[in-house]
């Protein structure tokens, strides 16, 4: 069959990737469309993924501005299913739900983030799609019934064990790994769901640095532009190089929900310092603190607590090894989510009715 993955995100082209390999080899056709966030579509390239690209997102958008996208983006993909012809559209961008029901095509939405946290999207575009697939932590809202859950993290679709080696001599192209180095990442905040939502500013930024620097070698990936102060710290490296960096780094702090989940699932410790703490919870990074250990999250309104939480970490012997335990324990607990997506595309719609009525299938991917 064909299969259309519409990839909005970093983070999505590498959730899709080994799915994508999988669907090949098995004989399938795939095709590709990008937003070009970020480095996106540099990973594309450097990956060799043929890709058609859409228009990204205005800078400056209203609610009219948005509209406008939308709609003008709808009719890009449109174009290209109608010249493509796929059997079903995959990803985490709303225009494939509306694109599906114009041109009469299965639609799936991939997403790891509760209806409360997404209302909008939710409501805009869940009605449409076909069926919404996520982990079994993440809440559905009134769209439950159309709900395939997964034991897993979209992230354990890259960075799990039977997909990803941390390689130290990869880090090493880069820095010294001879002594501990500390990752920072600055998130855009600019989706969405993170309106009225905040996170570093310089000056706290620049006070986490000075704790650091006392411990080791500061490193800072950022996908807005960094003021000055900061140039000397930032890294310039291949985006796909990104994880095995992490995985060996000491520890990781930033306000990007996307590298929280990455750190945790690779073992390292993590600090996310923004507004999605207490009432704005995230199910999946709820569930990697205080069901497995591995990451905290800390209210941007609260930097004491952030600065107190660093000299913790820092104070603790062997804290690698420690994580390292506490990400089995994690990994004893998921599947291979990568051997389940192949799986449940490959064999739609049987595989959907499977997931209904006996969920506990997905324990063969292990």
């Amino acid at each position: 069959m064909k299969v259309l993955f519409m990839i909005s995100h970093p983070a999505h082209f590498h959730m899709f990737r080994y799915t994508i390999d999988n669907l090949k080899k098995d004989g399938h056709e795939v095709v590709v469309v990008i937003r070009p966030k970020d480095v996106l579509e540099s990973l594309c390239q450097n990956a060799g993924m043929p890709y058609y690209k859409v228009k990204n997102r205005p800078q400056k958008w209203g609610l009219f501005g948005l509209g406008v996208f939308l709609i003008e983006k709808t009719f890009e993909v449109k174009r290209i299913v109608k010249k493509e012809h796929p059997e079903m559209l995959i990803g985490s961008d709303g225009v494939l739900a509306f694109v599906g029901k114009i041109c009469r095509v299965s639609s799936f939405e991939w997403f790891e983030d509760d209806v409360d946290v997404i209302k909008l999207y939710a409501k805009m575009f869940f009605p449409f799609y076909t069926n919404v697939v996520s982990p079994v932590v993440c809440s559905a809202g009134k769209w439950e019934y159309k709900q395939i859950k997964y034991s897993g993290y979209q992230k354990l679709a890259y960075l799990h064990p039977n997909y990803f080696t941390p390689d130290k001599s990869v880090v090493e192209k880069y820095f010294r790994t001879d002594k501990p180095y500390f990752i920072l990442r600055f998130a855009q905040l600019t989706a969405h769901h993170d309106q009225g939502v905040h996170g570093f500013n310089s000056d706290v930024a620049q006070h986490v640095i000075d704790m650091l620097k006392l411990h080791g070698d500061v490193y800072i990936t950022s996908e807005k532009e960094l003021p000055a102060q900061f140039a000397q710290y930032q890294m310039k490296i291949n985006p796909l190089d990104i994880h095995h960096i992490l995985a060996f780094a000491r520890l990781y702090i930033g306000d990007s929900q996307s590298m929280a989940v990455e750190a945790s699932m690779l073992g390292t410790p993590g600090i996310r310092f923004n507004d999605f703490v207490g009432e704005k919870k995230i199910s999946v990074l709820e569930e990697l603190e205080h069901v497995y250990g591995l990451t905290y999250a800390i209210h941007s309104t609260q930097k004491e607590q952030l600065y107190a939480k660093i000299s913790e970490l820092l104070l603790i012997p062997n804290i690698k090894k420690e994580w390292q335990l506490r990400q089995q324990k994690m990994l004893d607990d998921k599947i291979d989510v990568t051997a389940f997506y192949t799986w449940f595309i490959e064999n739609y719609p049987e595989s959907g009715k499977i997931m209904k009525e006996t969920p506990d299938y997905q324990y063969r991917f292990k």
